[in-house]
Parts: structure tokens; sequence; C-alpha cells
């Protein structure tokens, strides 16, 4: 039996594993299913339709699988939330369920989620994600592997961020940051996308050749006056034919709000 603290509310329905710690003053509704070794800190609050893997940390005054705050929403539908395992989820960070019926918000694995953050309805972020405090994203956002969000950063709704990107702090994000690169900047000043993230590349084990790459993709893109379609033609022909490349190009090509 999970190590329930005799001033947690645990409904009985819920599923925990036999390793699950819940503290003091903890809520966890009926529909909920916490995986092996995970700890539910004190005052934290975990409802709805909510699947949480195991090793995850659940810090006080943490809110998952609460109702969307999106209007669309339909009383009585059923929406989810998933999350991966070994994520972390600080103080008063806050995890919405999906807005229409059978949307999954969800966050994978090994992610950190900061005090304050919001992840709104049916947002998918991946593995390895780091979400700085305050950072929040708008419904429908799709983050991807290893990105990092800065502190205060807003995201619009259906926006994208590649995998491998940086988002700096307080920045504004109103279309699609693309991966491998820094992003960041305000309404004021304007959003840029500043070059290749090169020292998150470098700790990640990308080779020189393949930054190196990055880099002539970046120039191409953003340094010689080109058009979005010129400029990918160029990097199709002039830089190496590597997998980042060829990922970096598609992402501008299949881009629905545009890229910054």
């Amino acid at each position: 039996m999970a190590n329930i603290h005799p001033t947690a509310i645990v409904d009985s329905k819920a599923e925990l594993d036999a390793t699950v710690e819940v503290g003091p003053y903890a809520i966890i509704g009926p529909d909920v299913k916490i995986g092996a070794g995970t700890v539910v800190q004190a005052h934290a609050y975990i409802s709805g339709h909510t699947t949480i893997g195991e090793r995850c940390q659940i810090f006080p005054f943490a809110c998952v699988g609460m109702k969307t705050q999106d209007l669309k929403y339909h009383e009585g539908d059923i929406t989810y939330v998933e999350v991966g395992n070994d994520t972390v989820l600080r103080e008063f960070s806050t995890l919405h369920l999906g807005t229409k019926a059978g949307e999954v918000t969800r966050v994978g694995s090994n992610c950190l989620i900061m005090a304050y953050c919001h992840i709104a309805h049916g947002c998918e972020v991946g593995n390895h994600v780091i979400m700085s405090n305050v950072a929040s994203l708008a419904g429908e956002v799709k983050v991807a592997d290893h990105a990092i969000i800065g502190g205060m950063a807003g995201v619009h709704q259906f926006c994208r961020i590649g995998q491998h990107a940086m988002v700096g702090g307080m920045s504004a994000i109103r279309q699609d940051c693309p991966p491998y690169m820094i992003t960041e900047g305000s309404e004021g000043e304007g959003i840029r996308v500043r070059g290749p993230n090169i020292v998150g590349l470098q700790r990640r084990g990308f080779t020189l050749d393949t930054v190196r790459a990055l880099k002539d993709a970046f120039r191409l893109l953003y340094r010689e006056g080109l058009n979005r379609s010129q400029a990918i033609e160029r990097i199709t022909y002039e830089v190496p034919d590597l997998p980042e490349i060829k990922h970096l190009v598609e992402f501008y090509r299949t881009s629905s709000r545009g890229v910054h």
C-alpha cells in the first residue's frame, strides 16, 4: 500500500503504486493513476483523468489535471493529462486537462517544470524539456525534446518550439521557434533568432561538423537577405546533408504559423 500521510485525501478509486509517497494535505482524485516511486509532496492537488509515470516529483501546491481554462470546453467531456517518468513539477506549477473530448495534455519524461509554470490544454511537451520559473504555454503548443524555455517567457497558442531550441527569458513567442537555435526578444524590440544554441548543442554531444552546418544554415536563413524559399533552396545545395539540417529545413516547410 502507498505511503499516504494521514492528513492527505486520496480517493479510494485512485490507482497508486505501492511505492508512491503522498505528503500532508495533498489531494488526489478518483481517476488518477500514479506510477512507482513517485512522490507527491504536501498540498499538491492532482485530479481529472490524470496518469503520472514513475519516479516523478510533484512539489507543494502544484496542480495537475485541473479543468481547462478554455471556454470551449463542454462539461462532461472526458479529457486527459499524461506525465512521463522522472519528471519534476515544482511549486505552484499548473498542468491542465485537454479541451475537446479525448484530448490529452502531455508532458514527457525527464522534464523539469519549475515554479509557477503553466502548461495549458492540449500541449505536447517532449522529453528532457526545461521550463524556467513562470514560463507559460498557451493551448495546443508543441515543445520538442531537449528544448529550454526561459523564465517568464510566454508562448502563443499553436506555436511550436523545436528540439534543442532555447527560448530567452521574458520572450513573447507568437510564431514557431526553430530547432537548434536561440530565439529571444520582447514585443518592443522584436523577437529574433540569434543563432545556433552552440553551448547546448556541445553539451549534448553534437559534433563540430554539425554545429558548423547549423551556423551555415542560420547565415542563409537570416543574414543573406534571402526570402525563406531561397534560403531553403540554397541550404539544400550548399550545406552538408546531415539529419539535423534535414530536420531544420522540414521544420520551416511544415510551419503553419510561420517561423520567427
